[in-house]
């Protein structure tokens, strides 16, 4: 071997002593920052007495960011105009706060920064960092407290906020529409409780909304709604704990601004409760005038359909619906017309709880069942009975379903009419059962209940998949479920109208109550489900 290629072998064999060696591996850069920033001073130093000034600066050790603002940050009471915080969006070492509202003379107030002061680094936030000052002589140093709970759903809302008025020579119930409260404070994220802080002695309005528009005002068709039937009174010895049930109201019903959407078809749009929704034509008719009115399954809409056509600009319409009226005009022009379309409305395999329903987008008028046929597997009749649902131009079709079994339906061309004398082409269905063995059974026994009550499964999200109306203690067997996760809740019908019944804040009527059991219920294919249920 040369003496050249034995010192190349060398440097080789040194070289991959040191890299095996020597292996420092990667810089950690230390133990996780995990401690908040801290304040260093405020000018003016917090918890401030006889305060004047429209500055705030508060110092801090460290790099700090504001993150969340709009969402953490709650001043109570509320300043209008709101103040002015910066930074935003970029670090610095302090917090400015510009004050341009007039302070209110001889009132504690208090910035509650929730968590939304953090590191630049690792966004470790400050917990909850309160600013309090007094444009009087001493700090307000009442509170009270209390839980957030939800009428409907298992789980409260996050940023719940929690609003006290002044009840005062000028105060009315209606003051929850148009003026900020005295006092505010909010339940955060992943909480349900409250405190409110630095609170004048007096008497009080609580109330708690879901604030969609965060205007802490409550806007009916946005925002759930919270509130206790009578006035607070919060003194030195305050110790109650309060609880506020959140729900949503039913909307006043108003009318929007009806359209003719199509040739002889006009849409009325609505908010709130259409059931007693009457629409009335006061333009003269043409003789042989006939009118239908149908639910707009897309839309918050009813839609009124009319023949023959009208030689004019524009239609007159009372509209009505209990206590409110309207008049509404339509302007008339020339649209394309609809053709008849017919849609089932379930999928091919039906359950033994549910019935074959199809349904037309225009009003169907007649129908001729000796034109429908359906047969099972083995070409055999059943016979069936039907039913029709007007406002929702919807056909059920009823007959004892057998289990494993294939079904075929068949309607041939004109078994149905509509208003505007269309026929259907040939229809054909295909539908099929599955087997008892593949849906479970759920019994429940409820004690200590009060009567009558609306008994559901429902899924995770609170959809109702199964319902029975119960007045007296039985028994109650949900058959044929199919296998999946629910939640038993009962509804305590109050008025006894086998329906829920949410409240209405002007009215000071509460929610109708419900209470779910305690578990998840896992029901299974095959499987019976037994369970009691002692109510509270």
């Amino acid at each position: 071997m040369s003496k050249t290629l034995s010192n190349l072998i060398f440097i080789v064999v040194i070289s991959f002593c040191f890299a095996n060696c020597y292996n420092p591996g990667t810089p950690t850069g230390g133990d996780k920052d995990i401690t908040p920033p801290v304040i260093v001073k405020s000018i003016p130093e917090n918890f401030s007495i006889n305060f004047t000034d429209n500055e705030i600066e508060i110092y801090f050790d460290e790099y700090i960011k504001i993150k969340n603002l709009q969402k953490q940050l709650i001043i109570s009471p509320p300043m209008d105009p709101e103040p002015e915080i910066t930074p935003l969006g970029s670090a610095s070492k302090h917090i400015t706060i510009k004050i341009f509202d007039t302070l209110q003379p001889n009132t504690t107030y208090a910035f509650n920064f929730g968590e939304s002061i953090v590191d630049n680094n690792e966004e470790n936030p400050y917990p909850y960092y309160r600013y309090v000052f007094s444009t009087g002589d001493y700090i307000d140093s009442l509170s009270v407290r209390g839980t957030i709970i939800d009428a409907v759903n298992r789980k409260a809302d996050e940023f719940v906020s929690v609003l006290l008025y002044d009840v005062d020579s000028t105060f009315t119930d209606s003051i929850i529409y148009k003026q900020k409260p005295k006092y505010i404070t909010n339940t955060l994220d992943s909480t349900t409780t409250f405190k409110l802080e630095n609170l004048k002695a007096g008497k009080y309005l609580m109330i708690a909304l879901k604030d969609e528009n965060s205007n802490y005002t409550f806007q009916q068709k946005t925002d759930k709604i919270g509130f206790l039937k009578d006035y607070i009174t919060v003194s030195t010895d305050t110790l109650t704990t309060y609880t506020l049930k959140l729900f949503n109201e039913d909307i006043d019903f108003k009318a929007t601004r009806p359209s003719l959407i199509a040739e002889n078809k006009i849409a009325f749009g609505y908010e709130g409760d259409y059931k007693n929704m009457k629409i009335n034509l006061l333009s003269n008719t043409p003789e042989g005038y006939e009118s239908k009115i149908t639910k707009d399954q897309e839309a918050d809409s009813l839609l009124y359909w009319y023949k023959p056509k009208f030689e004019a600009d524009s239609l007159l319409f009372l509209v009505s619906n209990k206590s409110y009226t309207d008049t509404l005009t339509v302007k008339l022009r020339t649209l394309e017309k609809d053709s008849l379309v017919i849609k089932q409305l379930q999928n091919r395999t039906l359950s033994f709880n549910e019935n074959f329903e199809i349904e037309a987008n225009i009003p169907l008028t007649t129908i001729d069942k000796e034109k429908i046929s359906l047969l099972d597997k083995d070409s055999t009749k059943v016979n069936f009975t039907t039913a029709f649902d007007e406002l929702n131009n919807r056909y059920t079709f009823i007959f004892e379903k057998k289990e494993q079994e294939r079904y075929k339906m068949q309607m041939l061309p004109e078994t149905f009419t509509d208003f505007f004398r269309n026929k259907n082409d040939t229809l054909n269905y295909s539908l099929s059962t599955k087997s008892y063995d593949d849906y479970g059974n759920v019994r429940a026994t409820l004690k200590n209940v009060a009567y009558p009550v609306i008994v559901q499964l429902t899924s995770e999200n609170g959809e109702v998949k199964e319902e029975q109306y119960s007045t007296k203690p039985e028994v109650l067997d949900f058959l044929n479920v199919s296998p999946g996760k629910y939640y038993l809740r009962v509804i305590f019908d109050a008025n006894g109208n086998e329906k829920y019944d949410t409240g209405i804040y002007l009215l000071k009527r509460q929610p109708e109550r419900i209470s779910y059991y305690p578990e998840l219920l896992d029901v299974r294919a095959g499987w019976d489900e037994i369970i009691e249920f002692t109510l509270q």
